[in-house]
């Protein structure tokens, strides 16, 4: 073990006590505030009125401008025309008046009729007839109202008794008819004396003497008044419905106040005012909005990794690793912001942010790595915000997290962990399409050259996310004894010594190693333990077989078998050792545990009953525990699922004629023997789990070992040639 697995192992020793937990967890949150301290402390600005500003200021929050609302709510108010409404009743009231007067002259005209009189005569009660027109005047005049009589000349009511019943006639209907026909548009005050010219052209076409039609006029222009007038509710009620409409005038979190030596007018001054930067009052406020958005952070980490991992040594294994990427990813994103500040440049968009993901990714588990990419994402919203308090970069946060998924929804393909650089090459054209879209949206105008500086800076994040990535893993495997699928696939190249010594020296094994694999890797991959490791963990599982391969029978060539002169004890201690020293020659080699324990640990401790019922035919008091493996038995899914698969396809292999029935009731007898010899005891499989392996084992050896077609002999088949 080398140092730095030491001074790990010293410190997943102190986080045993909860106290130890709780420090880690304080030191990284302390360093996280002090990282982004600078980018929500209240800055000091220094202006004057009516001189150059010094620096580019941009608002920290988002305030109405209350001033400049009331300003554009006046002017709105001003364009709200006057309401006036039209009173359509004046018409109809005009056009009875007419009509009532024209008939009270028609009934004036009947009552004094000469010729009635001498119709009525002999008649009693006879009244006196009126013949004089002045009589008749009165009588009218009589049949009107005083407010009529008063505004109606006395010629008007002359011409009217003076004029027979078809004249009247005529009269009223082209008096109504025009007075109807003028009153039924807008009139307004100013409109009036244009309405009576109008009524009177209209009348000016009536066949009936001058005297009756001056009267006609006469009566049609004092019908004709005012029927629009001003509607002071109405009025009202537009222009607060207009002055509502008005959308308040903001300035926007992020906008340009003043620009550097631009003037500070008074505009300019009034809006620094209102965003707080003259404000002389110091604000805590910031700082403990970091506080508490830290504490929620760190509060939920804390939670999940005391409550939601079970297993102590991966739990802090796990705590450990997320700390150093967390630190290290932190210590990166503000040494970005800084250049990308000094410089006053969009560097940040080279911020590999894909690296944490990739990781935690391929060192712990795609959990972790989603949730420190949103971490990272929420924190980066913060660092990026140009060192102006107050504004969050949300552009950037989505950049990191939306890189980090893509990151670690690339590595989920098969394959693509062993592929790195490559899966860094697809991160840059992902990064450089979001960094597009975020330009398009926004409406950018931008130079070619700068569309080629973000493209540059995209791919430089995905690509350096890659090398990082690759560069750090070693470190982190070494650090922590991590076996990562990088490292796997490392093992299990076919030119790795110890595959080729296995290859050279017992190609037996080597092939009965590989069967193994692909059996143990198919079953593993159906319950969800690790595929990958069961497969090269096969390939190693017999490297203690190396030592005295002849003494195994895949490898004896139809060789004699020199166990049949030897004592069952010493064939035993041959068979048994070969995981004793499978696990010795993989720890010389410094192979990863897992590995060791899996040679070590895939026989458990089973019975050796073909030399034990040989050595008890030879003597009765042979002790079973004599011959039984020394363990241990599996700890983990994979070591079970392996001694399996080791046991059924050598079984299998020795079957005569393996039919789908055989091999299933083979493969089911195998591992109901290791139930009920207690072989998955120490290992956490389930019932469930072994019926899955059983039906995966089954479908797999159906595929190796299927029936094939029978080839007449060679002498047949030559003599059906020659006929």
């Amino acid at each position: 073990m080398n140092r730095i697995q030491k001074f790990f192992t010293k410190i997943k020793g102190l986080l045993v006590h909860r106290f130890f937990q709780v420090l880690l967890f304080l030191i990284l949150g302390l360093f996280a505030y002090g990282l982004m301290f600078s980018n929500v402390k209240p800055e000091k600005v220094q202006v004057e009125l009516f001189k150059p500003a010094e620096q580019t200021i941009r608002s920290t929050k988002t305030v109405e401008d209350t001033y400049k609302t009331e300003q554009e709510k006046e002017e709105i108010s001003k364009q709200v025309a006057d309401v006036y409404t039209l009173k359509k009743e004046y018409a109809k009231n005009k056009v009875d008046l007419i009509s009532s007067i024209f008939d009270s002259a028609i009934e004036v005209n009947k009552e004094t009729d000469p010729e009635r009189d001498k119709k009525e005569e002999g008649k009693e009660d006879k009244k006196e007839p009126i013949k004089t027109d002045a009589q008749k005047v009165s009588i009218l005049k009589e049949k009107l109202t005083d407010e009529v009589n008063k505004n109606i000349e006395d010629s008007v009511f002359l011409a009217l008794v003076q004029a027979d019943e078809d004249e009247l006639e005529i009269a009223k209907d082209s008096t109504i008819t025009a007075v109807n026909n003028v009153m039924s548009s807008r009139i307004a005050a100013s409109d009036v004396e244009n309405a009576k010219k109008k009524v009177v052209e209209e009348l000016g076409y009536m066949s009936i003497n001058s005297d009756m039609k001056k009267a006609s006029n006469s009566l049609a222009r004092t019908a004709i008044i005012q029927n629009v007038f001003f509607d002071k509710d109405k009025t009202e009620e537009q222009r607060r419905k207009a002055i509502e409409s008005v959308e308040p005038i903001r300035i926007l979190q992020g906008q340009i106040i003043v620009e550097e030596n631009q003037l500070v007018d008074r505009d300019v001054y009034r809006q620094l005012e209102l965003a707080g930067f003259l404000s002389t009052e110091s604000t805590i406020y910031p700082y403990i909005g970091l506080l508490l958005f830290i504490l929620l952070t760190f509060g939920a980490f804390y939670y999940f990794f005391s409550f939601s991992i079970s297993k102590r040594d991966n739990k802090y294994n796990q705590l450990l690793i997320f700390s150093l990427v967390f630190i290290l990813s932190m210590a990166t994103m503000k040494t970005v912001s800084v250049l990308a500040d000094l410089k006053n440049s969009n560097l940040e968009y080279i911020f590999p942010g894909a690296m944490a993901a990739m990781l935690i990714k391929i060192l712990l588990n795609d959990k972790l790595a989603v949730a420190m990419i949103i971490l990272l994402g929420s924190y980066g919203t913060i660092i990026f915000n140009g060192d102006t308090p107050g504004n969050l970069d949300f552009s950037m946060g989505l950049y990191i997290i939306f890189g980090g998924l893509a990151a670690i929804i690339i590595l989920s393909r098969p394959n693509f962990k062993s592929k790195v650089l490559i899966a860094g090459l697809l991160m840059s054209l992902i990064n450089m399409a979001f960094v597009f879209s975020l330009i398009f949206i926004m409406d950018g105008h931008y130079t070619k050259m700068e569309y080629l500086y973000y493209a540059a800076a995209a791919i430089g994040s995905g690509v350096g996310s890659a090398v990082l990535t690759m560069g750090l893993l070693p470190f982190f495997e070494a650090g922590f004894g991590i076996l990562s699928s990088m490292k796997l696939i490392e093992l299990s190249n076919p030119n790795h010594p110890l595959l080729r010594k296995i290859l050279i020296e017992a190609p037996g094994t080597y092939h009965h190693s590989v069967m193994v694999a692909n059996l143990a890797e198919s079953a593993c991959e159906a319950i969800g333990s690790n595929g990958l490791l069961a497969r090269v963990g096969s390939y190693y599982h017999d490297i203690g077989k190396t030592k005295r391969p002849h003494f195994f029978i895949e490898n004896q060539m139809n060789e004699e078998n020199p166990h049949d002169r030897l004592q069952p004890e010493t064939s035993r201690d041959i068979i048994i050792a070969h995981a004793v020293d499978g696990g010795e020659m993989l720890r010389s080699h410094k192979f990863p545990k897992e590995i060791v324990d899996i040679a070590e640990q895939h026989h458990g401790t089973t019975l050796l009953k073909f030399f034990y019922h040989k050595a008890k035919k030879q003597d009765d008091t042979t002790v079973e525990a004599c011959y039984r493996y020394p363990g241990p038995r599996a700890k983990m899914k994979e070591v079970a699922v392996i001694g399996i698969a080791d046991s059924v396809e050598a079984a299998v292999r020795s079957m005569q004629h393996p039919t789908p029935e055989k091999i299933e009731e083979l493969v089911s007898f195998i591992i109901q023997d290791r139930i009920q010899d207690g072989q998955f005891d120490e290992c956490d499989i389930t019932m469930r789990e072994l019926s899955i392996v059983k039906h995966s084992l089954c479908e797999s050896l159906n595929g190796i070992f299927h029936s094939r077609i029978e080839y007449p002999e060679p002498d047949k088949l030559g003599q059906k040639v020659k006929e």
